[in-house]
């Protein structure tokens, strides 16, 4: 949370629930919907961390409100956030994990796991084929985000066909 925030101070000042909006508006339904309170203790420790300051904005008919912008410190890490390359190989794959030792714990079946896997990465695609149905055409994050999610999901269910066809 704390780099996407400071993306979004690095486009101008804003406060928390400004913040939580313009993360919902972007990334759409699909997006767990960041918790409000997460927010402001992030924006707290990226305050700490001198990498945004905060400043109370007196508001005539309502309580001060807390208006955050980034310093040079925090510009520089939302840069090199996004010059590193996201490398995350599911090597270290917890189902994965599950089924190296579904048949040494006797918890259960190599078969029985892959199964309730299966029924779970399907009943997910096709709650994200709804949301692609309804997602506003015009948010083409949004949509790409749902895209990405949907062709990891096929890529997972083929994933589990060769394992069942490997293990069986």
């Amino acid at each position: 949370m704390r780099l996407p925030l400071l993306a979004l101070l690095a486009n101008g000042p804003a406060h928390g629930y400004e913040l939580k909006h313009a993360l919902e508006a972007l990334l759409g339904a699909a997006y767990p919907r960041p918790n409000v309170g997460q927010i402001y203790v992030t924006l707290g420790r990226l305050a700490k961390a001198g990498l945004i300051v905060g400043e109370e904005v007196e508001q005539p008919d309502r309580p001060n409100k807390r208006i955050y912008r980034i310093t040079e410190a925090g510009r520089e890490a939302v840069y090199a956030w996004f010059e590193d390359a996201i490398v995350e190989p599911r090597i270290r794959d917890e189902f994965f994990m599950k089924l190296a030792l579904a048949s040494r714990s006797g918890a259960t079946s190599k078969t029985a796991l892959i199964s309730k896997q299966r029924r779970h990465y399907l009943k997910s695609l096709r709650e994200l084929s709804r949301l692609a149905a309804s997602e506003d055409r015009d948010n083409r994050v949004a949509h790409l985000l749902i895209e990405g999610a949907l062709l990891h999901l096929q890529a997972d269910l083929e994933w589990l066909e060769r394992c069942q066809e490997e293990l069986e």
